[in-house]
């Protein structure tokens, strides 16, 4: 009976470690290898100016994703950078994602650094859809609903990358 036991409790140990692999794999390595970009899922978020953001509207066409907090000093430094973008761009969806934080702390932070189209992610469904590890994160969905990181953490080369992924994914081929 003792043997029977260790053995089902070994089989619950791989059994985890099997489920816990496959998320890694689905949401940290295939979305990063080349040629395998994950498909983004369908996405509809609350936004500050009270219209919902559907990702589903936006298709046939490119739209950013910046991922950021209020907490994160990274973000801070990267955010100005992705607004100017925006504005340089105005043709392209730019669209600022708070993470897990509440609509209090959100607004004052916006209204400071004059963030627009700024959509509110309380409960980090959307980041863990698509496998946010860090801040500030930066994904860009191409126009077949590919997505592609773009950046993780605070690059000044920022609109750079940008720019450098507008002209890779913003036609449809």
């Amino acid at each position: 009976m003792f043997s029977l036991r260790r053995w089902a409790a070994r089989a619950l140990d791989v059994a985890a470690i099997v489920i816990v692999a496959a998320v890694v794999v689905r949401f940290a390595v295939l979305p990063r290898l080349p040629g395998a970009a994950m498909v983004a899922p369908a996405l509809t978020l609350a936004s500050l100016d009270g219209r919902p953001f559907v990702l589903a509207a936006h298709r046939r066409q490119l739209v950013f994703l910046d991922f950021w907090a209020t907490w994160c000093d990274p973000c801070r430094d990267s955010i100005p950078l992705v607004q100017r973008f925006r504005r340089a761009h105005p043709g392209v969806e730019v669209i600022s994602v708070d993470v897990g934080e509440p609509t209090v702390l959100v607004k004052p932070f916006v209204a400071r650094f004059g963030m627009r189209d700024v959509a509110l992610d309380p409960d980090q469904t959307a980041a863990h859809a698509f496998g946010v590890t860090g801040f500030p994160t930066l994904v860009a969905i191409d126009p077949h609903a590919r997505v592609h990181v773009v950046g993780i953490g605070y690059d000044p080369q920022v609109e750079r990358a940008m720019d450098a992924a507008l002209s890779r994914y913003a036609t449809v081929r």
